[in-house]
């Protein structure tokens, strides 16, 4: 079966100096650009996912900023870069039919956040049929609050990769995906 890695907004607003610095996001790179190596190696379709707020007033991703703009260290000239409005890849994108029209069946995914976009796009491919390996540690996020409690990063990451692992899809560290 033919796959392809989905690459989620590894954009410069979540690195340091970004409007949303991201605990984990550095190693999520490094991790990513192997992912990404691997792919090539393997002939595996590569897609770029780059969100672009639609809110003038949104607090990163604004379009044209330097912010909105995929990390300098990605390889973008090996993959297509399909931008995105919605947490959800697929949502009012090319993604899907880009998917179909190469046959893919199985994706891998990295990116950001977990908790965000990264999970909102893996239980949206389940739901349209796709396998897919969730890579955890080539996925960051950020600390959250609720109910007046700060939550951190790893605690968010965590239990979005747990909530995900089993059902949606089938989570693994960047060591075992590449030498699977």
């Amino acid at each position: 079966m033919k796959k392809a890695l989905i690459v989620i907004d590894m954009q410069n607003d979540y690195f340091a100096d970004g409007k949303m610095e991201l605990v984990g996001i550095d190693e999520a790179l490094r991790n990513t650009l192997r992912l990404i190596e691997f792919a090539k190696e393997q002939k595996y379709e590569i897609f770029f996912i780059q969100h672009i707020a639609l809110k003038e007033n949104a607090s990163f991703f604004l379009p044209k900023s330097e912010g909105v703009e995929l990390h300098r260290a990605l390889h973008i000239q090996d993959g297509s870069i399909i931008q995105k409005h919605y947490p959800n890849s697929f949502r009012e994108t090319t993604l899907l039919q880009e998917l179909k029209d190469k046959g893919i069946q199985n994706l891998i995914v990295c990116g950001a956040m977990t908790h965000m976009c990264v999970d909102t796009t893996v239980r949206a491919g389940f739901d349209l049929g796709f396998s897919i390996e969730l890579i955890n540690d080539a996925c960051a996020t950020k600390d959250l609050a609720y109910n007046n409690e700060v939550i951190p990063a790893k605690d968010i990451h965590n239990a979005f990769m747990a909530s995900l692992d089993g059902i949606f899809c089938e989570v693994k560290t960047t060591e075992r995906f590449c030498s699977e």
